[in-house]
């Protein structure tokens, strides 16, 4: 199984761990970018890819299947230290395009604003790139190679701002997760979401169909609700 490390980090090890207790199926793991895990599946280094990227039209015509299985928000999160607690989208975008440079300017103390994004080639940037920035380009002064890796780079630097899909986000004095227009992640209308998706060449079968419809199950459905990520049921 390769798996994007937002999916991983949102709630892949208790669902691992609940797979392998229910099924004893044992499950080889290897967390990457979506990118990689869908290269890895589709050159035999893996039997099933977990990803927060839709596949290509062509893709899709070579005969690869796309499961789409949750919704989870793309949160935005801020060291505590900033004490804003919301960001408007237009001043989203003003941050993260560097014609905002310091909290003062958003309401908030006298500090530089840190902009950390993960990867280019991250499903994270990506997405948040297209909901988000409406064709503004995305400026940053630091880049982490794993999405997840902005959570760690958000706690260690003063001022910094960053996203990552919310299930990740845990409970943690040294981050804000900021509402957006006064909504919050967890709230219906929030405006940012991820899909998550497995990938499989052709239809899926065997073990592969087991860790589906374990993803799926009433066991699966409850660790996604736990973490804050909306199930899609298979109809």
């Amino acid at each position: 199984y390769s798996c994007s490390a937002q999916i991983y980090d949102a709630f892949g090890k208790d669902r691992l761990e609940a797979f392998t207790k229910e099924t004893g199926v044992e499950v080889s793991l290897h967390v990457s970018s979506s990118g990689s895990a869908l290269y890895r599946m589709m050159n035999d280094f893996s039997d099933l890819a977990g990803t927060t990227r839709g596949l290509y039209y062509r893709y899709k015509e070579s005969g690869y299947v796309e499961i789409p299985f949750a919704r989870d928000p793309l949160a935005v999160i801020a060291s505590a230290g900033c004490d804003v607690k919301n960001l408007s989208r237009q001043q989203l975008r003003s941050i993260f395009s560097k014609e905002v440079s310091n909290w003062k300017e958003v309401g908030g103390p006298d500090l530089p604003i840190t902009v950390i994004v993960p990867g280019k080639e991250t499903a994270a940037y990506k997405n948040f790139d297209g909901a988000a920035m409406e064709r503004q380009e995305i400026l940053y002064d630091f880049m982490t190679y794993k999405s997840t890796s902005a959570i760690e780079a958000v706690e260690r630097f003063p001022g910094a701002i960053s996203f990552i899909t919310n299930g990740a986000v845990s409970e943690n004095a040294n981050i804000c997760v900021v509402s957006v227009d006064g909504v919050m992640p967890r709230d219906e209308k929030y405006p940012f979401y991820q899909t998550f998706y497995y990938v499989t060449r052709g239809e899926p079968t065997g073990a592969v169909r087991q860790f589906i419809d374990f993803t799926l199950s009433d066991k699966g459905i409850a660790i996604m609700k736990s973490k804050g990520i909306i199930p899609i049921v298979e109809k």
